[in-house]
């Protein structure tokens, strides 16, 4: 608050008499409470950077099996497998050497994670999306839809069946940096469904086997 100090002039008995003057003290105190307030609002309401995150879809828990309903077998879907700066994938389901369904066993192919590898093959394994995903974006260029629409369509298409899937798994050789390289050439090729999982015995005995050659 502002306060005004006053004096009564100075003037002698019997003098002239002069005018009163008076100093002004303004009290900043309840302005730097208000600057204090608006400085705190503005900290806890503000976004300084919005997270970058991924999301990842983990696979549900082994469903019980009906043998008079057996499960579909794994189609659209590439298994990664990351060992020591090296890269191997196999499509659709793993089959171990002489499995019971009489399926030929499952072989490893080698891969790298330049663009000529993974960047390569997810792009020829997930057409369907990117092909939407292409269209969505002239529309959306085209003012044809708005961004609601457009990110809904995206994550339809990245959940259609048609959509690649993709596995990947690690082994004690495995390095991180080649696990995040994986992840961003998923982002990349638009990959919806995700899914670390654990490698499997037969699928080590399968990796070991292959790095020996």
């Amino acid at each position: 608050m502002a306060e005004l100090a006053q004096d009564d002039g100075g003037g002698k008995k019997g003098g002239k008499k002069r005018p009163n003057k008076g100093s002004a003290r303004i009290d900043m105190t309840p302005m730097v409470d208000l600057g204090f307030l608006l400085l705190t609002f503005f900290v806890l309401t503000s976004t300084f950077a919005k997270p970058k995150v991924m999301s990842l879809v983990y696979p549900a828990k082994d469903p019980i099996i009906d043998e008079n309903n057996p499960p579909a077998e794994v189609n659209n879907a590439i298994t990664f497998i990351i060992s020591d700066d090296k890269l191997f994938y196999y499509k659709g389901e793993f089959y171990p050497e002489g499995n019971t369904k009489g399926k030929p066993a499952t072989e490893l192919i080698k891969s790298n994670f330049g663009p000529d590898g993974i960047r390569k093959l997810l792009a020829d394994e997930n057409k369907f999306v990117l092909r939407k995903k292409a269209e969505l974006d002239n529309k959306l260029q085209r003012k044809e839809i708005n961004d609601s629409i457009y990110k809904k369509e995206i994550i339809n298409a990245k959940k259609d069946k048609l959509a690649l899937k993709v596995l990947i798994k690690t082994d004690m050789k495995a390095k991180t940096r080649n696990f995040i390289d994986v992840i961003d050439e998923l982002y990349i090729a638009s990959i919806g469904v995700i899914a670390p999982v654990d490698i499997m015995n037969s699928e080590q005995a399968l990796l070991d086997k292959t790095l020996e050659k």
